[in-house]
């Protein structure tokens, strides 16, 4: 005879508490959205989107002065000065690469072990 496993026994708490999440658990459970139910609602996604054309061009009439938003200074002046400053930045910025480092390293030992004569001595 096989032996009886506690969780499986009918009456204890591991048995009523997989029970218990049997019952509540939704029968979608992997979607983590509730179920679209047909409707007025499910019939809005079926709207016409075609703005049909007006002949403007960013539907200003000709003849019309274009009026500015207040965020359009703010993000014109934030754009391309932040892209100012990167250009800046970019072009001060110090040589790191290695090729640098080892040509410098190369010249230093060659000048101390008199091989390469030092460039800041002036020839007299």
């Amino acid at each position: 005879m096989p032996p009886i496993r506690p969780q499986t026994l009918p009456g204890s708490l591991l048995h009523r508490l997989s029970t218990l999440h049997r019952l509540s658990t939704p029968h979608r459970a992997f979607s983590l959205s509730r179920p679209y139910l047909a409707g007025p609602a499910a019939d809005a996604h079926h709207e016409d989107h075609y703005d049909p054309p007006s002949g403007w061009l960013w539907g200003i009439p000709p003849g019309e002065k274009y009026k500015k938003e207040g965020w359009e200074n703010v993000w014109i002046y934030g754009f391309f000065g932040s892209l100012l400053m990167g250009v800046v930045a970019y072009a001060f910025k110090p040589d790191t690469s290695i090729q640098t480092w080892a040509l410098e390293e190369a010249r230093r030992r060659l000048e101390a072990e008199g091989i390469l004569p030092d460039p800041d001595v002036e020839k007299k």
